[in-house]
């Protein structure tokens, strides 16, 4: 840190460089540490779309079947098809699906994050703009939960 004589400080050129690298380091961390979150929750959505899904259909089936096979099981298949309707309406209401792929376009994000600002460590000199182009492509990370996925353009 260099100090003037009119009592402001600013920083050296070794100490600028070393905090700015120390600031990719970080958004690098911090990418790695939210691919892996999306990674796990694109997963859990995954598998709570398939348990309701499945669920839903098995039950209905059954309820349709058993319904149709004899007088005796129709109160259990009615007591099935309320079940079957709930674990659809569970299914449609929590979106998995949707939130399945916002987590997988999310995971996609920080992977970028995490792989520029790996490429960014590797040159020997890192520039304000380097610092700048990561935290866009960050915001861009953040904004990807939310965003839709790019439409087909029609012809």
């Amino acid at each position: 840190m260099v100090t003037f004589a009119d009592g402001t400080t600013r920083l050296g050129p070794d100490e600028l460089a070393h905090r700015l690298r120390a600031e990719i380091e970080r958004l690098r961390d911090e990418a790695t540490r939210q691919r892996k979150l999306a990674h796990r929750r694109a997963e859990f959505w995954a598998k709570l779309d398939i348990a309701l899904g499945f669920s839903a259909a098995l039950l209905a089936g059954t309820a349709g079947a058993a319904g149709l096979a004899s007088a005796d099981v129709r109160v259990p298949a009615a007591l099935a098809a309320p079940a079957s309707a709930g674990f659809a309406a569970g299914a449609g209401f929590l979106r998995s699906d949707t939130r399945r792929r916002a987590n997988k376009r999310a995971r996609h994000a920080w992977a970028s994050v995490e792989a520029r600002a790996v490429v960014t460590l590797t040159r020997e000199h890192v520039a304000h703009e380097d610092l700048g182009d990561l935290l866009e492509c960050r915001q861009a990370a953040l904004a990807s939960y939310d965003g839709e996925e790019p439409r087909p353009e029609a012809p």
